[in-house]
């Protein structure tokens, strides 16, 4: 004969208890409303915070946090009297400055008639305008045959020595006869120095 089952002591609860079905049961489902009756706490048992934590004594706030929090985006601690200074360059470090090349420029050429119909004088002036001396060059000269109906029948070049040497800033003009040969230009016929050009170093 089995012995009887006897319950145990002190375990009898104190209030009315309410069971509730599990969710997704039919009687969940048919009863929305069921709440949930818990039994009172026990006699000097401690319940939890009701804002969530804690050791739940009596009239006890809320817990501080032992570490303290770090501020996010903090600024950076360095002043501005921590940055460098900018260092200023030794002296006699500076960069050397080179004068700008020879730059030749020249007028157009002033002519001037001589007895001989095949030469005439040619004046030129030149302007250096850079930062060096012209030490040489050359000069070459266009000469046109003109007819007596004031047709170009033909150009001969010749060359004559740039008047050197030719300082920065300096303006100098130079006086050159330019000829042709004589049987170029037949009576009634004459020549003019047109064109000029320059190389120099």
């Amino acid at each position: 004969m089995a012995a009887p089952v006897v319950s145990p002591t002190g375990l009898r609860p104190s209030a009315p208890v309410t069971l509730v079905p599990l969710d997704g049961s039919p009687e969940a489902d048919a009863n929305p409303s069921a709440a949930v009756t818990t039994s009172p706490p026990r006699p000097g048992r401690r319940t939890p915070d009701a804002r969530g934590g804690g050791n739940g004594s009596d009239g006890g706030g809320p817990t501080p946090d032992a570490s303290p929090s770090t501020p996010t985006g903090s600024r950076s601690t360095r002043t501005a009297a921590e940055s460098p200074a900018p260092t200023a360059p030794p002296a006699g470090s500076a960069t050397p400055s080179f004068p700008a090349p020879a730059a030749l420029t020249w007028d157009d050429p002033a002519r001037e008639a001589t007895e001989q119909r095949w030469c005439e004088k040619v004046t030129v002036t030149f302007h250096n305008t850079g930062g060096t001396v012209v030490r040489s060059g050359k000069v070459t000269f266009g000469t046109h045959i003109i007819g007596a109906l004031g047709i170009d029948w033909a150009t001969v070049e010749s060359t004559r020595d740039l008047p050197a040497p030719l300082r920065p800033g300096a303006d100098d003009d130079h006086t050159w006869t330019v000829c042709v040969d004589a049987w170029r230009v037949p009576l009634g016929m004459h020549i003019e120095t047109r064109d000029v050009s320059v190389t120099w170093k």
